[in-house]
């Protein structure tokens, strides 16, 4: 008799419930196996597959070598493995995703029928999303009652690693064999600032706890400080869950009460990652579908290309956007602030549908979470659940002086500007010729000039926004 346990997004020994399932069955032989999925959309973006690439690799020294990969269609590379290996039990972690959901019915009915147990857990989320419910029994549409809710819930306990009886199949494939390196020379920044991998998160997280979480609702909007927990990439690919994130904050806010109010807010924004879960579950269309109908009349430019490419390169000549978007490009991360700037600006001031931001960021970003992603896009269109108001416009120019005060993030990752003082750093179209020239600046050459007339745009996307009411 032998288990089989499939990782998906939990490439983690602590507290994962499919592999504890394992350990409790108590068989002599446990294959565990990561499915490299090509068949089931969307596919990962390669920001993350360089990230899964570095994160299987710390899997399987954790496991001793003992880590089976395979690459194809899980639909029929599973029932195959465990016809070839004499599995009796299979377990695996939810995957909530529509795709997801969808693959792993299709997979349970079939290995059912060949006479297999398949038994699935919760290994990715807080609570599952049918547990979630308000007084009428329905999803939760907005975030405040959502989290209000979330914490009257009773929480599962944290479960230890378990040592397995495992065994190494002779076909499975080597990691290289997956080929999911890039081939495009930024992995170096990625590289330069990640430790994908379990042992990686604990240390973030770790570190955030310790050092960084004191400060937490002072600083967590401010792009040039070390002030966020950075676990998001760690998250996605569930090398620490949410569920030992909650319960060990809940433990530090015990031993130093004055740390409360930022631990309280730190777990109100991995509630938000809860929330965008659930909306998914609730609404399979959420990646490429507004859930306000309206909004599929939103009168989108058509004739964008062009500035779209300038927006992705960070080439827009609005300092504190350019900046985010040349952090992602070389580290796979924006700072989350600095996301809805840039957002608010493709949307609203280009008037670009936010689909193309959202896949941008999807191959751009090492923590690109289907859920988060999509929820967070549709939020800054105001066309989401609990979404910003049609009004508010991210004005990058008081958003930068607000939160970068100094100019260090932009000099950071746009040292055309580096010696532009606080002043003229986020709007050097202002600097008299003298600072323009002291800074070795050359407006439209050394530097683009805008893209778009902040003012204008923005009165033309309060008539585009005033214009959906009016057809309502």
């Amino acid at each position: 008799m032998t288990t089989l346990v499939w990782l998906r997004a939990d490439l983690r020994l602590n507290d994962n419930p499919a592999l504890y399932a394992a350990h409790q069955r108590g068989l002599k032989t446990t294959h565990v196996v990561y499915i490299y999925d090509t068949h089931t959309e969307p596919h990962m973006g390669a920001a993350s597959k360089w990230w899964l690439h570095h994160s299987l690799q710390a899997m399987a020294q954790q496991l001793d070598g003992r880590l089976n990969l395979y690459q194809g269609d899980p639909k029929v590379i599973l029932p195959q493995l465990c016809k070839k290996l004499g599995v009796t039990d299979v377990f695996w972690n939810r995957d909530y995703t529509p795709a997801g959901k969808a693959r792993d019915t299709h997979i349970k009915a079939t290995l059912t029928e060949a006479g297999i147990t398949v038994k699935s857990a919760n290994g990715s989320l807080l609570q599952n999303p049918w547990d979630v419910r308000n007084k009428a029994g329905e999803p939760f549409k907005v975030f405040t009652p959502f989290w209000k809710n979330l914490q009257t819930l009773p929480m599962r306990a944290a479960l230890a690693a378990q040592c397995l009886p495992l065994q190494h199949d002779k076909d499975s494939l080597t990691l290289t064999a997956l080929n999911l390196l890039p081939k495009r020379a930024w992995a170096g920044g990625l590289a330069d600032n990640w430790t994908p991998g379990e042992k990686g998160a604990e240390e973030r997280f770790e570190h955030f706890l310790n050092t960084i979480l004191h400060s937490y609702s002072k600083l967590r909007d401010r792009p040039d400080k070390d002030g966020t927990s950075r676990l998001s990439p760690h998250l996605r690919f569930g090398e620490i869950s949410p569920i030992r994130i909650w319960h060990r904050t809940q433990q530090e806010m015990e031993k130093r009460p004055e740390i409360t109010k930022a631990a309280e807010h730190f777990l109100s924004e991995l509630a938000w990652r809860e929330f965008s879960a659930h909306l998914l579950y609730e609404n399979p269309t959420l990646r490429t579908e507004p859930l306000r109908k309206e909004f599929n009349h939103f009168p989108w430019r058509t004739d964008y290309t062009a500035d779209l490419k300038k927006w992705q390169k960070g080439q827009t000549g609005l300092p504190i956007v350019d900046a985010g978007l040349r952090e992602l490009w070389h580290t796979g991360y924006m700072h989350n602030r600095v996301r809805m700037i840039v957002a608010s600006v493709l949307i609203k001031n280009m008037l670009i549908p936010w689909q193309e931001g959202e896949a941008w960021f999807w191959d751009t970003l090492v923590d690109a979470d289907l859920a988060n992603n999509s929820a967070s896009w549709q939020w800054v269109a105001g066309c989401g659940a609990d979404a910003a108001p049609y009004f508010r416009i991210f004005n990058p120019i008081l958003q930068g002086a607000k939160f970068d005060p100094e100019g260090d993030y932009v000099r950071k990752w746009v040292p055309e500007l580096a010696k532009l003082g606080a002043k003229d750093i986020h709007t050097p179209w202002e600097a008299d010729k003298i600072t323009l020239l002291g800074a070795g600046l050359t407006l439209g050459k050394t530097y683009p000039k805008p893209i778009v007339d902040l003012k204008t745009t923005r009165t033309r996307a309060l008539e585009a926004f005033q214009s959906l009411k009016q057809a309502g």
